[in-house]
């Protein structure tokens, strides 16, 4: 079965292919296969939302069967930023490492439960014409005052999985992956 990741980020396309590859009968295809493909400007005010709509159009343009994927960090202490602007919270261009260096900023003055923050995903699933299913999945942590680690991608450097004493950048891959809010969503999608 071919299925399009509608997403042009290579760590959340890396991460889906790991979390699909046991199911052996998916071949993913990304939008890089697709060179003249224009992504969907994202504008809902939640991550259902805007995967439901990515997931539609992607599958509306190609003819494919899609999933999307959009994700956030969500500090309570932030009034839930950067949330499901997380990819452009330090400008629509800004880098991972950009976004990171303002939530630091951000958050210089907070300590204790007020580092609080979860990481959330929705995965949509469409067909031409149809929205599927939606699914959530969060994972519970806290914002680090500095980063730690080199693996994953994002805020990863800068999460803290509550019950473990390492970021999501320090986690090997395999246990960020039986862990992570995306895991959880793809478990509740049962593809």
């Amino acid at each position: 079965m071919e299925i399009l990741v509608a997403t042009t980020n290579q760590g959340k396309v890396r991460e889906l292919r790991t979390l699909l590859a046991p199911l052996g009968h998916i071949h993913l295809l990304t939008l890089r296969d697709f060179p003249d493909f224009s992504p969907l400007e994202e504008i809902g005010d939640s991550l259902e939302q805007i995967a439901a709509d990515k997931a539609l159009y992607a599958a509306d343009q190609t003819g494919l069967w899609t999933l999307a994927d959009d994700s956030g960090l969500f500090v309570p202490a932030l009034g839930n930023q950067p949330g499901v602007r997380s990819a452009r919270y330090a400008g629509e261009t800004a880098s991972d490492l950009e976004n990171r260096r303002k939530l630091l900023k951000e958050m210089e003055k907070l300590d204790g439960d007020a580092r609080a923050a979860y990481f959330e995903c929705a995965l949509a699933f469409a067909k031409p014409g149809l929205v599927l299913k939606v699914v959530t999945g969060r994972c519970e942590g806290s914002v680090l005052t500095e980063e730690r680690g080199s693996n994953g991608f994002g805020y990863d450097p800068l999460f803290l999985k509550d019950s473990y004493d390492k970021t999501f950048a320090e986690l090997s891959p395999d246990i960020k992956n039986k862990v992570s809010h995306r895991w959880k969503a793809l478990e509740k999608m049962a593809i």
